[in-house]
């Protein structure tokens, strides 16, 4: 079997971008939850689909906050968009998929735990991972757990991630931490871009191995200059370092309840009628073929 863990956050950011508005009978945007709605099912009625999970980020802050105070928050958030997660939660549950509201964790940390968790089960052939989030590239091993970015039909496994970043998912965390992540809120170190970390980390993997002597780094494709250069910034920084790679390490520690089981979709609940009903919209149920 296969394994659909999806990345509710970014759906939801995604639908209420490229989903036409639309507004509930009571007034409220609600275009961004049912263009939500609408991908799952589609994903649902998708072949060898049998075991889902969607996680979401119930608040936009997280431990990670108490880390580094800059890290993300719902600041600048659309609040029209903010007020629908809880709308995207419910509709998403009732749909009969498993939904993980994070509150002290984030999304990503849900689906890390989920897939450390049940790789580990002999009967689960793939995770894939629906999320094009450069975070979640960490997860991927071999083919057995990969990344899918829906909308542009790519499929990332191990192979794809070194083609993509130039260093294997085990990496990925520390090329974070260098080069930043301007979407979660941290610069990472300066001078340091994706060539730069993709040269020095294919060689040395963690950013701990990296030497402070520029000699012994022996690149052909980083030059003595930019070498001492980068050396120089990255040991003066080093601390920084280190933190911003603990803040882009997903936690695979989420206290989910769920077993394999739990997660094989049997059908959507009754009361998504009366959800959908007030939405605004009454042909989506018409498209359930099961119901519980």
């Amino acid at each position: 079997m296969k394994i659909h863990l999806v990345d509710g956050t970014y759906e939801l950011f995604r639908n209420h971008f490229g989903a036409p508005p639309k507004k509930a009978p009571n007034g409220q945007e609600v275009g961004a939850t049912l263009g939500l709605l609408r991908s799952l099912l589609m994903l649902l009625l998708s072949p060898n689909v049998t075991h889902i999970a969607c996680a979401f980020d119930h608040v936009i802050k997280s431990f990670r906050n108490d880390l580094f105070p800059r890290y993300k928050t719902g600041a600048g958030v659309d609040p029209t968009l903010m007020a629908q997660f809880p709308l995207a939660e419910d509709a998403v549950s009732a749909l009969g998929v498993v939904v993980w509201p994070m509150v002290d964790f984030e999304a990503d940390d849900a689906l890390a735990t989920a897939a450390a968790r049940f790789k580990k089960n002999k009967s689960v052939e793939q995770i894939v991972i629906c999320s094009p989030d450069k975070d979640l590239a960490q997860l991927v091993t071999g083919k057995r757990i990969v990344c899918w970015d829906r909308r542009r039909e790519i499929v990332l496994d191990e192979k794809g991630v070194v083609e993509k970043y130039g260093v294997g998912p085990q990496s990925i965390p520390d090329w974070l931490a260098l080069v930043g992540d301007s979407a979660d809120g941290y610069p990472g170190i300066p001078g340091w871009g994706a060539k730069s970390a993709s040269a020095v980390l294919s060689k040395f993997k963690n950013i701990e191995s990296i030497p402070d002597d520029a000699g012994r780094w022996r690149l052909k494709s980083i030059t003595p200059g930019r070498a001492s250069s980068l050396t120089e910034s990255l040991s003066q920084r080093r601390e920084e370092a280190l933190l911003y790679r603990r803040l882009s390490t997903l936690r695979i520690d989420v206290p989910i309840r769920e077993k394999l089981g739990e997660l094989k979709w049997r059908g959507a609940y009754t009361r998504l009628k009366k959800i959908c009903h007030e939405l605004g919209d009454e042909r989506i149920p018409d498209r359930i073929p099961r119901w519980r």
